[in-house]
Formats: C-alpha cells, sequence, structure tokens
C-alpha cells in the first residue's frame, strides 16, 4: 500500500488508517457478502485496471475498493467519498454516492450486519 500512496494521490488519509489497522473485511455469509479488499488487493486491481471515472466530466478518478458480492463495486476518491456503481460494469459506471467516507461506510456496513443477524436481511448497501 505504501508504494500506492506514493504514486497515486487518490488515496485518502482513512483509508491508509483503515489497511494500517484492519486490512480488509470480508463478510461472505451476509446476503450476497460485502468485501473491502486487501491493499494488496486494490492495488492489484489498480495495476491491472488503473482509476475509475467518478464523475460525468471524467476529471475525478477513483480507485475499487471493495463490492457488495452482487456484482457491484465500491470505488472510492481523493476526496474520500465512497461510490456504488449500478451495474457490474466498470468500462463507464453508473455511480450513487453512499457514504461520505470510509468511517460512514464501515458504519453502514456495521448496520447491514446487524440488520442480517437479526432478520436475515442484509438490506441494500
Amino acid at each position: 500500500m505504501n508504494w500506492l500512496c506514493t504514486q497515486v494521490s487518490l488515496v485518502p488519509g482513512d483509508l491508509v488508517t483503515f489497511y494500517e489497522s484492519i486490512g480488509e473485511v470480508t463478510w461472505a455469509d451476509v446476503g450476497n457478502g460485502y468485501f473491502v479488499a486487501s491493499a494488496a488487493d486494490v492495488l492489484l486491481g489498480f495495476q491491472q485496471y488503473g482509476t475509475v471515472d467518478l464523475g460525468a466530466d471524467q476529471k475525478h478518478r477513483g480507485l475499487v475498493i471493495g463490492s457488495n458480492g452482487g456484482g457491484l463495486s465500491y470505488a472510492v476518491g481523493p476526496s474520500g467519498v465512497i461510490y456504488r456503481t449500478r451495474t457490474a460494469s466498470l468500462d463507464e459506471p453508473e455511480l450513487d454516492q453512499v457514504a461520505d467516507d470510509l468511517r460512514e461506510l464501515l458504519d453502514l456496513l456495521e448496520r447491514s450486519l446487524t440488520q442480517f443477524a437479526a432478520n436475515g436481511d442484509p438490506g441494500s448497501l
């Protein structure tokens, strides 16, 4: 992750802290699954596919950092805002903002896990 952080200005500080402290989230059994990829997987994706468009003006680029297990991806830009794709394609993704930052995304994931444990429904994050 250090190489990625020094070479790409796309990595918000909270993502660096997440990787230094936690590393990844894998909840394969919650609905279709929820995943925040490891730094190694984010780096591999960046090396293989580069960045993704986060805006219609194509000036904002981001990194894919995870998925919901159902084919939709989560991406983050330099500002830290988290987006989710509407389809499985990253070529020209249509995106919805799902969180203002990584902390909020992790809070939403925790709520999904709590809801899933209570009634078997993971929600639609």
